[in-house]
């Protein structure tokens, strides 16, 4: 268990993280529903109570997210958060709309009123997914950014962040991320709401969301299998340019191709129950298909000497697993206390299928002392 083993280990974590956060977003898929399948108060109510019992597991994964990078890979935390801030203050805000939003959208003396709260429901959920795609996509496109010899980050364009939204990969990967929160949001509703003509909407919202994710997102694929990568020799650390890096990468990685085509086939499986077959476990077999899916791309990101934050500045300032992380002693330390994981995911299952034991209902909102 040397240094490389706990750099590996941690990105592992950190991949598994994103993977989870990206299925999470249904949240915010489910908000840019609200007025697409509600067409009336009481059904615009049922649905914000139904995406409301669960958004604090999206936000808490996004917080755990970002602090696993900072605690493992903190020269890529100062780069990122600190030179791309305006992109991530624009995903902050939104996630802070959120919360307001669930807070008060039903409080007595509301003065903005309901509309205005699920308009900032909506904006969470568009602009929120698009970017966070975007961000995940500049692991494979790069930005523009320097590292001096002290380890200091410096952001090498006036826009830090903002210019990411101008690259054709990376609003590929920001669209797929948002029409895939949508899909996996039109199979919650199905699994999760009793009430018949939102389950219809819901399984036209299916296949109406799943074909701009399959495009967008098999586009993306294809750009990056015939793209460039930015490799390193972990002897000398020279960083150089790849033709062909990530689709190397899953040649050589068999276990992380099978992840991708796996998660991949039980996206499209999930959205033919949904929308097909209309059967209720879709949104299993694609949340499931979307973890793997997101967590064999972070690890064809950042494995197999592969440098997962690209410097299109200066490559020889490119961040990879090696160059970026804590120390073997603070990693070793953090890994004693990410065996308290699965029973924090244990926690999780528990919880939830506490609160999914039985599909809300309008009957339920009605009679419940508290409403989002």
């Amino acid at each position: 268990m040397n240094l490389l083993f706990f750099q590996q280990y941690w990105w592992t974590l950190i991949s598994l993280l994103g993977g989870l956060l990206v299925f999470l977003l249904f949240v915010q898929g489910g908000q840019t529903l609200i007025y697409t399948l509600g067409k009336n108060e009481s059904e615009r109510t049922l649905i914000v109570n139904s995406l409301g019992r669960k958004w604090e597991f999206t936000f808490t994964t996004l917080v755990t997210f970002g602090g696993a990078f900072f605690a493992s890979f903190p020269l890529f935390y100062a780069t990122s958060f600190g030179g791309a801030y305006w992109v991530w203050m624009c995903i902050l805000f939104c996630f802070v709309l959120q919360a307001v939003s669930y807070e008060f959208r039903s409080k007595p003396g509301n003065f903005l009123g309901k509309r205005s709260y699920e308009s900032f429901l909506f904006l969470n959920g568009a602009v929120g997914t698009l970017l966070l795609g975007v961000v995940v996509s500049t692991f494979f496109t790069g930005s523009s950014f320097s590292v001096d010899d002290l380890y200091r980050s410096r952001w090498e364009t006036p826009w830090h962040g903002l210019e990411a939204v101008l690259n054709l990969e990376n609003l590929a990967l920001g669209g797929s991320v948002f029409f895939l929160s949508r899909l996996l949001a039109s199979l919650y509703f199905i699994n999760n709401i009793d009430h018949p003509e939102i389950l219809r909407r819901s399984r036209r919202q299916v296949l109406y969301n799943a074909l701009p994710f399959l495009a967008l997102f098999l586009f993306f694929l294809f750009r990056l299998m015939n793209a460039p990568g930015h490799g390193y020799d972990p002897l000398s650390g020279e960083i150089s340019v790849q033709a062909g890096k990530y689709y190397q990468n899953l040649v050589d990685m068999p276990l992380v191709r099978a992840m991708l085509l796996i998660g991949a086939g039980g996206i499209v499986l999930g959205a033919w129950q949904g929308s097909v077959l209309s059967v209720h476990q879709g949104i299993w077999y694609a949340g499931i298909g979307t973890v793997l899916a997101v967590w064999a791309l972070f690890l064809m990101a950042g494995l197999n000497q592969t440098c997962f934050y690209p410097s299109t500045f200066d490559i020889s300032d490119s961040l990879h697993i090696e160059n970026s992380s804590s120390s073997l002693y603070t990693l070793k330390t953090m890994s004693w206390v990410s065996l308290l994981i699965p029973f924090v995911l244990g926690y999780i299952f528990i919880a939830w299928r506490a609160i999914n034991r039985k599909k809300i209902s309008e009957k339920e909102i009605n009679e419940s002392s508290h409403t989002y």
